[in-house]
């Protein structure tokens, strides 16, 4: 299977999370990578994941993966 990369413009880096929003909650929700078939669903790697910045008033929910 091909690797996913990150949806940020001039990025070239595997994505290692997904990152959807639900503009009516103001909220910005990031987690594993999805399943890829969501067009409103954007892939980053791991630099933007730490970076990822939203509007003032914003809440961003990131989801982890459980590890055993």
């Amino acid at each position: 299977m091909r690797e996913r990369l990150c949806s940020k413009v001039g990025c070239a880096r595997e994505a290692v999370t997904t990152l959807t929003y639900d503009y009516g909650d103001q909220m910005a929700a990031l987690g594993p990578l999805g399943g890829g078939t969501d067009p409103h669903a954007h892939d980053l790697c791991a630099i933007h994941t730490d970076r990822l910045s939203v509007p003032k008033g914003w809440v961003v929910v990131r989801h982890e993966t459980l590890r055993v």
